[in-house]
């Protein structure tokens, strides 16, 4: 069965580093389908992955052609997603790579994206793990693109305000159809002991914190570079700390 996790959290938390440093330890174990969801696409940088055409520019070829009565009635909608879906995968030997591209534009996308859901389970389906690197802020959870999993893993800067986040984050989780068998927190960037306040906002927003991540010299040097999350050495505080905490959340083996 695959073992399907999200990461999210507020822009600038980190959460495309944490996401992609997960990617590679899971790639250890086995393979790994790794969802871009965030319209900013970092991710395929920070796994050293080229960025092919995106879910979002299918989809939108797909209505265009629909609109302009050009589509070929001898594909269904779903199988020319499917087919369009399979040709934006960029493949490694452990990780796969598909981006979603930019939200939605106007007009409405819902039975193109109920396709896209379904395209996608049934995609992540033979693979060991699915990882999702979510839309910064709450509209990814609120448009509901992001299904049922396993684990969403929240991520916070050490400020009340993206703890807060965090919290309301997790609300938004129980008022929609979407389900977490758990919902965690990690607080990163972290350079001394948490605030009172922040503690003040833990206990308000009823998060699990489940550890905090070092703010790491050698990740700035590598960004800085423009080079990928997983050439930081084994001794990079970071790479040290994810590795906790994979074996706090993820099964072992």
């Amino acid at each position: 069965m695959t073992l399907s996790l999200a990461v999210a959290g507020k822009g600038g938390t980190g959460k495309t580093t944490i996401a992609a440093l997960l990617i590679e330890l899971l790639s250890r174990k086995g393979t790994v389908l790794a969802i871009d969801a965030d319209p900013a696409t970092n991710l395929p940088l920070a796994l050293g992955l080229s960025l092919g055409e995106t879910v979002g520019q299918a989809r939108e070829e797909m209505l265009t052609l629909v609109k302009g009565g050009k589509f070929s009635p001898a594909l269904s909608k779903q199988d020319y997603l499917d087919l369009k879906v399979r040709e934006a995968l960029v493949e490694s030997p452990k990780v796969d790579l598909l981006a979603m591209g930019r939200p939605e534009g106007p007009g409405c996308y819902c039975a193109a994206n109920n396709m896209l859901r379904q395209i996608i389970d049934r995609l992540g389906s033979h693979y060991d793990s699915l990882v999702i690197d979510c839309e910064a802020g709450m509209e990814h959870l609120s448009r509901q693109t992001t299904r049922d999993i396993d684990l969403l893993l929240l991520v916070s800067d050490p400020t009340v305000k993206g703890v807060y986040t965090a919290g309301k984050m997790k609300e938004l989780m129980r008022e929609l159809r979407t389900s977490a068998g758990r919902v965690a927190l990690v607080i990163n960037r972290v350079r001394g002991p948490l605030s009172a306040e922040i503690s003040r906002a833990l206990e308000e927003g009823k998060l699990e914190l489940v550890g905090t991540l070092p703010e790491d010299p050698s990740l700035s040097d590598l960004e800085a570079r423009g080079r990928p999350v997983k050439e930081l050495p084994p001794s990079s505080p970071l790479r040290q700390g994810v590795e906790e905490l994979a074996r706090k959340l993820l099964p072992p083996g």
